[in-house]
This record gives C-alpha cells, sequence and structure tokens, in this order.
C-alpha cells in the first residue's frame, strides 16, 4: 500500500487526527487538509493547533499538511490536480448547532458548500477513490423526542418492547422536524454525498454519529460532551447541563471504532450508503451517569449547574442502531466500552497527549 493516497479532512480534529495516524500506519501517504477553524469557533482553548503538530512530529514524511478552506474551490481543485487519491475522508465542519446560529452562513457554507466542493472535484479527479462523510444524528432533527420516553431515576428511556429500544436507525424520517441550522447544513451535504454516490455511480459512505470521543478531542462547552466533561471536573469548573435534569441520554462512540468502521467501507465500498454510526446499546450514558462514572475515576466532585431550558433540537434520548452497519461488515467490533472510553479520557488529562499515545496499549488500538 506504499503507493496509496489518503486525503483527510479535519485532519486535526477528533476524528481526521485518528483517521491520519490510522491510514498511516496502513502505509498511505495522507494528505491532511485543516485550517484550525475550531479555534475561531470556540475560543484559543479548542484550537487543533496542537494536535497538527504532534501529527507531524509522531508521522514525519508520511503525513502532509495543507492549510487550506474547503470552501475555496480553486486551492481545493489544485490539491486534487496535484495528487490522485484513493479514499477521501470528509470530517471538516462547523460542529455545533447552537454556534450554528450565530453565523447562519459560516455554517452552511462550510457543512454544505464545502462538501459539495470535495464531491465535485472527488468525481473529476479521483473518481475511483472511496468517499466517507463523516455525518451526524442531527440530520434526523428533535423526532427522537417524539418517542415515548420514561423518566428513570439517572436517565430517560425507552420501554424495552418498543422497535427503538436497541436504537434508532436509518429508517427514522429526517422531514418535519426541527434540525437546528446545523443539523439542516449537515443535511444537505448528508443528502449530496448519497447522490453522488447513487446519480455518478461513485463509492460514497456516510456516517450519521452519536456522540463521537476520544483523547484527541479539542473540548470546548458548546461541542465535546464527554471531553469537556472530563476536563470541568478535573479541574474543578463548573459545568452546565442543559435541560432535562441531566438525564439525557447519549450512545458514545470512540473515534478509533468509528475510523475502524471506514476502513471496513473502504476496503468493501458501496454507492451511496447510509450507516448510523454510535456506541449504541454496547456504549451509552446519562449526563448523570457520566458525572458519577467520572467522580469516581478521578476522585473528584462535579460542580454542576442544571438550567431547565433545553439547546433548540437537542435529544433527549439518542441511542443509535447499528446492526446495518454490521450486517454488511460482520467482521467490525468496538475495542472501546463506556468504562473503558471513560477511563482514556481521565488518563489523558494527566498527559502530554504525545506522551499519552506512547503508552496506550498497542493491543487496545
Amino acid at each position: 500500500m506504499a503507493d496509496k493516497k489518503a486525503l483527510i479532512t479535519g485532519s486535526a480534529g477528533l476524528i481526521g487526527s485518528e483517521a491520519v495516524r490510522f491510514f498511516a500506519e496502513r502505509g498511505f501517504r495522507v494528505i491532511g487538509v485543516d485550517n484550525d477553524l475550531r479555534g475561531y469557533f470556540f475560543g484559543p482553548q479548542a484550537s487543533t493547533a496542537w494536535n497538527r503538530e504532534k501529527l507531524k512530529e509522531l508521522l514525519g514524511t508520511r503525513y502532509a499538511h495543507y492549510e487550506i478552506d474547503i470552501r475555496d474551490e480553486k486551492q481545493i481543485e489544485a490539491l486534487f490536480r496535484e495528487h490522485r487519491f484513493d479514499v477521501i475522508i470528509h470530517t471538516a465542519a462547523q460542529p455545533s448547532h447552537d454556534w450554528a446560529s450565530r453565523e447562519p452562513l459560516t455554517d452552511f457554507t462550510i457543512n454544505a458548500d464545502g462538501t459539495l466542493i470535495l464531491l465535485e472535484n472527488f468525481r473529476k479527479f479521483s473518481p475511483k477513490a472511496v468517499f466517507i462523510f463523516t455525518s451526524t444524528n442531527k440530520v434526523y432533527g428533535d423526532r427522537p423526542n417524539s418517542l415515548p420516553l420514561i423518566e428513570l431515576e439517572s436517565r430517560f428511556e425507552l420501554p424495552n418492547d418498543h422497535e427503538y429500544f436497541q436504537g434508532i436507525d436509518e429508517s427514522m424520517s429526517i422531514d418535519n422536524s426541527k434540525h437546528s441550522l446545523f443539523g439542516v447544513s449537515k443535511l444537505a451535504a448528508d443528502v449530496m454525498v448519497q447522490e453522488y454516490g447513487k446519480y455518478f455511480g461513485l463509492k460514497t459512505g456516510i456516517f450519521r454519529g452519536g456522540c463521537l470521543t476520544g483523547p484527541a478531542h479539542s473540548a470546548a462547552s458548546l461541542h465535546g460532551f464527554l471531553s469537556y466533561l472530563v476536563r470541568c471536573i478535573s479541574k474543578e469548573e463548573e459545568y452546565t447541563v442543559f435541560g432535562y435534569k441531566g438525564k439525557q441520554v447519549r450512545d458514545n462512540i470512540h473515534s478509533y471504532d468509528l475510523v475502524k468502521m471506514f476502513w471496513e467501507f473502504y476496503k468493501q465500498p458501496r454507492c451511496g450508503e447510509v450507516y448510523n454510526a454510535g456506541g449504541s446499546r454496547h456504549s451509552n450514558i446519562s449526563v448523570l451517569e457520566a458525572v458519577a462514572k467520572i467522580e469516581a475515576i478521578l476522585g473528584r466532585k462535579a460542580r454542576l449547574k442544571i438550567t431547565d431550558v433545553p439547546r433548540k433540537g437537542d435529544h433527549i434520548w439518542y441511542i443509535s442502531d447499528i446492526s446495518k452497519f454490521r450486517r454488511h461488515y460482520p467482521e467490525w467490533d468496538f475495542s472501546y466500552t463506556i468504562d473503558t472510553l471513560l477511563e482514556e479520557l481521565c488518563q489523558k488529562i494527566k498527559f502530554d497527549y504525545s506522551d499519552f499515545l506512547m503508552i496506550t496499549p498497542i493491543k487496545k488500538r
């Protein structure tokens, strides 16, 4: 595979950097595109510059970084003219539904227009490649909130005989619900990636992520639930819970497990296929449950502020049904449980990230 090339957008972010390392370790030459807009969205503490430099240091000549905005048609075309790619993994995005309402044009042009620019250059210059898109469960809007949820002591839950008890599958409607502006821009991109697969017969895969997490997250209050919660508890800073008494439930998938999904799709691609991709029943947790577990690991008490007003379009309960992906790719499985995932996030707090990578057991990753 020494001559194979991967293009990874958002390459210094959580999923992008995991994909960079994963594909580089398998012999790919990786071209990374990232202009650190995360620092603009969420402030200096969320900048991914540190991760960009770690990738350069760890991977050397296996990784080439381009500080390009994916909305820049000329620069993206020049990149595609310079390289022929075998796989394109598109993770670059404005990722927060709260932030999107501040600058709707910025959100839409990055998430929708930027994706279309990449797709068109993929079609023109690397049509034999596999195009993988990191979408979001927000494409379903707030429709999951219409489910008959039961309030328990520490979480909301579905009756165990409900059709979605094992998780929400790809059949849930994406229409007639409140998505947030972020959800709309990602949905536009999601459907466009599907269309380039179905209309042009290109190999495209769409992964609708639940909560994505891992030690490379540059967490902020508006994005990065578990990582930000760990940081707040470790530093004894106040953490604000927006609505639902802290009983809202998310499934959480480690960045490594998601990239392993990408790898299986790359090896046996399909055209315009959509997959829900999250922790499923294997790895899910409420905010209150996460607080209790992190407190126990770190030996510190959380400073919680629970407000009555939820974020617009936010989910009360969301667990992904990943059975479709498992049927298509039966060799894939999780490497992390919710407990090992939280233990790793807490461990990362104690180390510089490059040191953390060195001590993480190879068998786990």
